[in-house]
């Protein structure tokens, strides 16, 4: 589990085959990585991801085809938000969000407001419905508030502090990102069901 706080932004340094997909090594920046080991895992662009290798200021980790079949971001040179797991005692200040993206979505609006930005992504048709105003939304791994939704597009407020410390600060329309919708929204479908 994450949180949707991003602690860094890195970059895809290589993008190789591999037998289930492809290995991604990935150059941390900023991102510590003295207490990562082998087998943690670290949401890369909002994608929960298994350290596979680690060596300095850079890691490995393997993205399956069904992982590639339904993200975007992870092409060489490309920048991505970095997050370690959640342990227990960490503050939650964003929101529970799983590192299990639902879909890939676009951008089709970016415009000032102040010094913030409010950005309008439109989501796949069959995730829509679990995007309520008010509620959360990860895009590409930051926990953000939906300030309004119309049909299957929605409104986010980027506060000067997240354009700054994410990837979101480049997004530009016809950009596509990673969402995942509220782990709540789910549940509640799936329990009126029965």
């Amino acid at each position: 589990m994450f949180t949707g706080i991003v602690a860094a932004v890195g970059t895809v340094r290589d993008v190789e085959p591999a037998r289930a997909g492809r290995r991604l090594g990935i150059d941390a920046g900023r991102f510590g990585l003295k207490d990562v080991a082998v087998g943690d895992s670290i949401a890369v662009n909002g994608v929960c991801l298994t350290v596979v290798a680690r060596k300095g200021r850079s890691f490995e980790a393997d993205v399956s085809r069904e992982t590639l079949a339904c993200t975007t971001g992870f092409a060489r040179g490309s920048r991505v938000n970095l997050e370690k797991a959640l342990r227990l005692a960490d503050r939650l200040g964003g929101h529970l969000v799983s590192g299990h993206v639902d879909g890939v979505g676009s951008v089709t609006q970016v415009r000032p407001a102040g010094k913030s930005r409010v950005i309008v992504l439109r989501a796949p048709g069959d995730l829509a419905k679990y995007i309520a105003r008010k509620g959360s939304v990860a895009v590409n791994g930051v926990s953000l508030t939906v300030n309004d939704v119309k049909g299957a597009e929605f409104a986010v407020n980027l506060i000067p502090h997240t354009l700054a410390a994410s990837n979101l600060g480049a997004l530009r329309a016809r950009d596509r990102v990673n969402l995942e919708v509220d782990i709540m929204a789910r549940y509640i479908e799936r329990l009126g069901k029965r």
